[in-house]
C-alpha cells in the first residue's frame, strides 16, 4: 500500500498538495508562535506570539502565509 507522501506531492513550506492539486492552506488558527519556530524569530515583530494567523492575515491585508512572506519592496532610490 502507498503511504500518504507518494499519494500527494509535498509543497510550499512542506504543505502537501490536495487531490486536486492545490497547496493546502495553512490553518487559520495557527499561532504566530508556531509559525515563528517555522521562519524564525524576526516573523511578524511587534505582534503578540498567541495571535492567529487568520487574525494577523485580516490585520495586515494579507490573502495568505505566502504573500506575508514576501519581502516587502524597497522604498526610495539608490544613493
Amino acid at each position: 500500500m502507498a503511504n500518504d507522501k507518494d499519494l500527494h506531492d509535498i509543497g510550499l513550506d512542506q504543505r502537501t498538495r490536495d487531490d486536486d492539486g492545490e497547496i493546502r492552506q495553512k490553518r487559520g488558527d495557527t499561532l504566530v508562535r508556531t509559525l515563528r519556530e517555522i521562519y524564525g524569530p524576526s516573523f511578524a515583530p511587534g505582534v503578540r506570539s498567541d495571535m492567529r494567523l487568520d487574525t494577523l492575515r485580516e490585520r495586515f491585508g494579507s490573502e495568505s502565509l505566502s504573500e506575508m512572506l514576501k519581502p516587502a519592496p524597497r522604498r526610495g532610490g539608490s544613493r
